[in-house]
Order: C-alpha cells, then structure tokens, then sequence
C-alpha cells in the first residue's frame, strides 16, 4: 500500500522529517492525514538524548525524562531548531552530568531512570523508576537542580529500595517498586507501578512524603503482587480520558486494557481489551508473522485524543489510531503513524539503511491541542508532529 505525502518541514536545522512512504508522517492511503507536519528535536547539543521514554507538553512547554542519562529536561516553549539548551534541568547539577542519582545517594533533587512524566502546567509528577519512587513539585519548576516537594514510595528522600526494604519485601499502600508511569486529571494522581503489577490511586494530589493510595487497580489488596490473567501483568502506563475513561498500557501481554469509567477500576476487570481478543490471549502479534490493525506488541503508552485514542504500539514501530474509543475487545485500528500499512514492523526494508527515517520503539507520546510529542526512544529524540484537527 503506498503512503500518502504530508508537507513537512524542511529546515536542515531542525531534523527535516523523511515523506517518503516509510517517513515518520506514513499512514494509510485514502484517509484523511492525521497530522500537517513533523519535525525532529534531539535535546541538548553538548550533550543529546540517550534513549528517552517519558515525554509532556503543556502550554506550549515541553518536559522530556532523558532515562538514559537520568535528568529531565524543560523547555518553556517548544524548540524551533533540532538541538537547543534547555531551560531548566532536573536531576543533575550540570546539563553534561548523566550520573545515577548525581554521583551520590539519592536525594530530593536526584534521578534514576525517570520515565513517565506529568504537569498542568503549574505541578509536576516524574515517576523516578529505579529510585522506586514518585516525585512531586507543588509549583513548576523554574531553576536547575530544583528540589522535589513530596515523595511517594519511600519515607523520605534518602529512601531508594524497592516497597521500601528491598526486594522481595511485599507491597502496602505506601509502597513503590519500578513505578514507570504516572498521570492526574487534576485532581486525582495514578502510578503504574509496574514492579508491583498494579496501578494505585490517589483521590487527592499528595502534600506530604510517603502517603497513602485510596484505592489499587488490579489486586484484591495493597499486600498482594501475583496476578491472574484478567489483571494487569506489566502496567508501564496509565492514562484517564476527559470522559473518564481509563487505560493502562499492559506491556508484557502486549494489550491495553482500557475502563468505561475509572471509578470502576478498582473493583472489576477491564471493560475492554485492545490488541487481545480475550483475558486468556496474550501472544505477540496475536502470534502471527506480522502484524495487522487489531494487534499490539510491547505497547508502552497511549493517549486519549479528544474522543479519539492513540496507542503506542512500541514493538511495531508505530502509533495506532482509533477514531473513536473502542468498546470492543480487539477492535481494529483505523489508521496508523509511523508506517504505511498495518502489516509492517520494526524491521523492514526501511531498516537497513538505519532507523532514523521512521519511528522506532516509540515509549511514550503526549497530545496538547494540535501538538503531539513522541519519545521515538530508539532513536534517541523527540518527534514532534501537528496533528490535523
């Protein structure tokens, strides 16, 4: 199937996207576009990104979780060349610095392997991964190094061990273990806390260390890790609609389960299932040799669109559309980005001349009006598309 070609930018200066049939805007052919353009951003030029899975943009900001170099990165408008200084620094004393936790113990102003972030625009949540943690910023930061205001998942600051005593330590309300992702709708905040094999819920945005979840998603109880299979097994992300719809990106049984209602989360399974036909199925690709329109593997993130969703389909190396939230169970996509046709992957013919001219093993994306920002995570940069309203 042949791609259609979308008018990008062609400034050298700022990572001109491919349009060709396997370029970064590919989508099917005889659909309207799903964006106007794309352009490529790779950080700071001293020192780029390496391998970043958490991305935000809000009010014309943009927040990337560098997680390779563990830092965090602030631009306070979106950049217009393809590397620029960032204006604020999180979790490193110095934009070259990439140490874990800053060389030292862990602190109210250090990072490990940050991924999922969050922010209205006034507070900020970095799900702090291998420090076993969440920080949270009362106000938005506005200076490098700038400390976090709350922890979650540890007792204090110093704390940095899995459900807070180490491994093999059970959970509680309290308790983190490889938390990768988090979202609030401004009110109420989630943790995926992946290592924990659950999502927890907080009614109220936390202002003290070491608080207490109202409610867990995917266990009977705060004290239990096993799973079944109607629950989640590896939940690296979770996002809520404006309609209060809720979905968790379920890496390991490469599905996204996805609540009618997020009041109902805690006490039911999943309404729907993408990328599985049922709580049972839990084979990559559905187990075929390629992919196709109702099948997901290694899905990371996804994000709520208006009354549209677009799912991370990481291990195909593309960016599932849906034009309206389904309430099927394996329901088929309707379009795609990253690829010109639902039965591509990864690797292709593309792929032996490098990656760099489509998306590959995109993590986590972000929508904010007409802008969307991918962590294309292979690459080591930021896409930053305009979407067609």
């Amino acid at each position: 199937m042949t791609s259609r070609t979308i008018s990008l930018s062609k400034n050298p200066a700022f990572g001109a996207a491919d349009s060709g049939p396997s370029g970064l805007t590919a989508s099917l052919a005889g659909r309207p576009p799903l964006v106007r353009s794309a352009r490529v951003f790779r950080g700071d030029a001293g020192n780029p990104l390496l391998a970043p899975r958490g991305v935000w943009t809000v009010g014309g900001r943009l927040l990337v979780a560098d997680t390779g170099q563990n830092r965090v990165f602030i631009w306070n408008t979106l950049p217009n060349r393809e590397f620029a200084p960032p204006d604020v620094l999180l979790g490193q004393a110095e934009t070259h610095a990439t140490g874990r936790n800053a060389g030292h113990a862990a602190d109210a102003t250090t990072l490990h392997y940050p991924s999922g972030l969050w922010s209205d625009g006034q507070r900020l949540a970095v799900a702090d991964a291998w420090n076993h943690r969440v920080l949270l910023w009362h106000t938005f930061p506005t200076r490098h190094g700038q400390p976090a205001d709350v922890v979650l998942g540890q007792v204090d600051f110093a704390g940095n061990q899995p459900n807070e005593t180490g491994i093999g330590a059970p959970p509680t309300a309290r308790s983190l273990n490889w938390p990768y992702g988090v979202f609030s709708d401004g009110t109420r905040l989630w943790v995926a806390d992946t290592g924990n094999r659950r999502v927890l819920q907080f009614d109220e945005w936390p202002t003290e260390n070491h608080a207490s979840a109202a409610a867990v998603i995917g266990k009977p109880g705060f004290t239990e890790r096993d799973y079944e299979s109607h629950e989640p097994v590896w939940p690296y992300a979770v996002r809520v609609s404006a309609a209060g719809q809720l979905l968790v990106a379920d890496t390991q049984y490469y599905r996204a389960l996805l609540w009618a209602d997020y009041r109902t989360a805690a006490t039911q399974p999943a309404d729907v299932l993408l990328g599985q036909p049922d709580f049972e199925a839990s084979g990559q690709n559905q187990y075929r040799l390629f992919p196709g329109p109702d099948t997901l593997s290694w899905v990371y993130d996804a994000f709520f669109v208006g009354e549209r969703l677009l799912v991370a389909d990481t291990g195909n190396s593309r960016l599932l559309w849906f034009d309206r939230v389904p309430t099927a169970n394996g329901a088929s996509a309707d379009d795609l980005l990253g690829h010109a046709s639902f039965d591509v992957s990864s690797e292709n013919s593309t792929t032996r001349l490098g990656t760099d001219r489509q998306l590959y093993w995109p993590f986590s994306l972000c929508a904010d009006g007409a802008t969307l920002a991918v962590a294309d995570t292979g690459n080591h940069r930021i896409v930053i598309y305009e979407l067609v309203e």
